[in-house]
């Protein structure tokens, strides 16, 4: 049934503690029960509106109508984003901040990191083989935040990989919390902040020498639209916003395992060296597993879209677990199948898992193209390089808690080399 655009109100009064409780589905179950693709409802007291599907996501998109200033609430920022961000800018500050970002995203960076990716994981392989089992999600977590602060620049001691790993997922794991998954997060935020301040502070004294166009050079020396140093604060927020989304990967990554062990069938295509089929794989565990659950702006000025009334200021969440669930985009959207992506040719605004847009120009994460190399190296290892078991544990996840994640992490035992 192709749902109607038209304007539904939820008669709750606040729906804050149902946001809590459905988490990756707050929106999508509103919108399967109105039968709509935008509804009006109240979050902590503020009217907001929600909206999902494909031409929501143009809209959300449209930057003469929407900004990101002043909509990341404090305790977001005070996790998950850090103050005075990318994120939080518009117009000409955001796009020169941004051009700063997509100077390191590069084909070659992508490359290398998957490079640096692969060796890592095939060092791996040594320590596992005397191990009864390993924890996937906690060792891809370590492995990233190697390759990471590596590629980056960023000095990083073998001692302190784990404790840096831990609070850079903290930083994703505590936005969506409260108690004290939120205070771990916060606590976490602000250690890494004064560790990378510090490295970005010892650069600038030549206390530390590091390679001219790597992550850490680069916003070191960045200079902003009006022609000063970026405050070292600031650029260690930024620093941490190309770090901690790599550490991130390790989600996908074991969803990925998950995907392989739910869905055996596929192996096959991917130990043959299938590339296409390999990217829609990595493509369909995006869409299908939940990562981000919906994204914010603020109407620029008002004005009326499908007889919705948008007031200049108003709060509007995009669906995006929900738009890569939409019947209207994807057949039996509820099934994982990677051959979909296979002759699919890539949109801006229908398949959204890390935003949408141009990510060059607008507020899609610019890191997309790292997340998929890295992905594709870590399945090629999964089914390649290694042999393991599976043994009996909790691999359910939950679409409440946000961010979610096997509840297990997704264990292994008898890891070999293959032959």
């Amino acid at each position: 049934m192709l749902m109607k655009e038209q304007v539904v109100h939820d008669k709750s009064l606040d729906s804050t503690l149902s946001l809590m409780k459905d988490g990756y589905l707050f929106i999508k179950n509103r919108m399967d029960e109105f039968h709509c693709g935008i509804f009006e409802t109240h979050l902590l007291g503020e009217k907001v509106i929600c909206m999902s599907g494909e031409e929501a996501s143009k809209l959300f998109y449209n930057e003469e109508l929407f900004m990101r200033k002043g909509v990341a609430p404090k305790r977001v920022q005070k996790t998950l984003f850090g103050m005075h961000t990318v994120q939080s800018m518009d117009g000409t500050e955001h796009a020169k901040r941004k051009q700063l970002f997509m100077s390191q995203m590069t084909e070659a960076n992508e490359k290398k990191l998957a490079d640096l990716v692969m060796k890592e994981w095939e060092n791996s392989i040594s320590k596992w083989k005397g191990a009864e089992s390993i924890v996937l999600f906690d060792e891809v977590k370590e492995i990233l935040c190697k390759v990471a602060c590596f590629w980056a620049g960023v000095p990083l001691n073998e001692s302190d990989v784990k404790y840096r790993a831990d609070d850079f997922y903290s930083m994703v794991d505590g936005f969506g919390g409260v108690g004290p998954r939120y205070w771990k997060g916060k606590r976490a935020r602000s250690r890494t902040e004064d560790w990378i301040r510090s490295v970005v502070e010892d650069v600038r004294t030549g206390r530390l020498l590091v390679a001219e166009g790597t992550p850490l050079f680069v916003m070191a020396y960045h200079r902003e639209f009006y022609g000063g140093l970026m405050n070292s604060q600031i650029a260690a927020v930024e620093l941490i916003n190309i770090l901690r989304p790599i550490v991130a990967i390790a989600t996908y990554i074991t969803f990925e395992a998950l995907a392989l062990y739910e869905n055996p069938e596929c192996e096959r295509r991917i130990s043959v060296g299938d590339e296409k089929y390999i990217k829609a794989f990595v493509q369909e565990v995006r869409r299908f597993y939940p990562f981000t659950p919906f994204l914010g702006a603020r109407a620029k000025k008002d004005f009326i879209w499908n007889d919705c009334v948008f007031k200049e200021g108003t709060l509007v969440l995009l669906d995006v677990y929900g738009t890569d669930h939409d019947h209207r985009i994807w057949n039996n959207p509820e099934e994982f199948k990677p051959e979909r992506f296979m002759e699919r040719k890539d949109q801006l605004f229908d398949f959204i898992p890390q935003g949408g847009g141009n990510p060059a120009k607008g507020h899609r994460c610019p890191g997309e193209g790292i997340t998929i190399e890295i992905m594709k190296t870590s399945l090629d290892f999964l089914v390649n390089k290694i042999e393991f078991v599976v043994p009996e544990q909790d691999l359910k996840y939950s679409l409440s808690r946000i961010p979610t994640l096997p509840n297990s992490g997704f264990v292994i035992k008898n890891i070999r080399r293959k032959i």
